[in-house]
């Protein structure tokens, strides 16, 4: 005769919580499932104030924003961290929409200039977006590539994630292998008083090899047109051309 054995006298509580909070958060819900052991772990405060935090560090490290904001919804939410979790979940997937919806306006003839590149860029700033929301939402096969990199590019810059965490991300993402064209063109030199024509650069280079050596077009794209660089826009590389408008219906 075989006796079940219930998993509270079995697993300690202490080590049950180790293990769900080494897990992502799509397991932490799955794990949720399996039991009511594990329903009521997988939605205590304590796990999913971690994953919060985990997913949003830029903006928890502030104290004075957390405080003053976040404990406040906490107060008013009766699903406490879980429910703030979810929420800023779905305050994000809306905030995505609209870098999504500024670069499609920004396109012309299928490539967008730097300058409006940039600001895409710097609205996932803005937005405080941390590098799991990059993941989650910009990542993704099914996006335009423009848009990946734009994910990419905010990713090295400014939340300077190491290169092989993102060369990790874009694998498992599975776009690793989808190219940009990236056109600039500079300032002619002058040779004997007179001024050479302006030099013309393009180069196609997939999101894989941008994040782990290729400086030189993530230069120009990250100084964009200033001293010598006069023009630089960005498009789909060729081989790999999609249709926008069926990419920007994905996110």
């Amino acid at each position: 005769m075989h006796r079940s054995i219930n998993i509270q006298n079995s697993l300690p509580y202490d080590l049950a919580l180790k293990i769900a909070s080494s897990l992502q958060v799509f397991d932490v819900c799955s794990l949720g499932s399996c039991s009511r052991f594990w329903r009521e772990l997988c939605g205590s405060d304590c796990l999913w104030e971690g994953l919060c935090k985990d997913r949003w560090p830029v903006i928890f490290e502030d104290q004075n924003y957390q405080s003053e904001t976040y404990d406040q919804k906490l107060t008013s939410n009766s699903k406490g961290w879980r429910g703030l979790y979810v929420s800023k979940h779905n305050e994000m997937a809306g905030k995505v929409e609209s870098v999504a919806d500024f670069v499609e306006r920004a396109l012309a003839y299928e490539s967008i200039e730097v300058g409006n590149y940039l600001k895409a860029v710097e609205l996932l700033s803005s937005h405080q977006f941390g590098f799991k929301d990059v993941q989650m939402f910009l990542l993704k096969p099914k996006l335009n590539v423009l848009l990946n990199l734009v994910g990419l590019h905010y990713c090295i810059i400014w939340l300077e994630i190491p290169a092989e965490n993102v060369i990790e991300a874009l694998d498992s993402s599975e776009v690793s292998d989808r190219q940009v064209c990236v056109q600039w063109w500079k300032l002619g030199r002058w040779f004997y008083g007179f001024r050479l024509r302006d030099e013309y650069h393009s180069k196609n280079v997939s999101l894989g090899d941008l994040a782990a050596s290729n400086e030189e077009v993530l230069g120009v794209l990250h100084r964009g047109a200033i001293h010598e660089v006069i023009r630089v826009q960005i498009s789909v590389a060729k081989s790999a051309h999609t249709s926008w408008s069926h990419q920007v219906a994905q996110v």
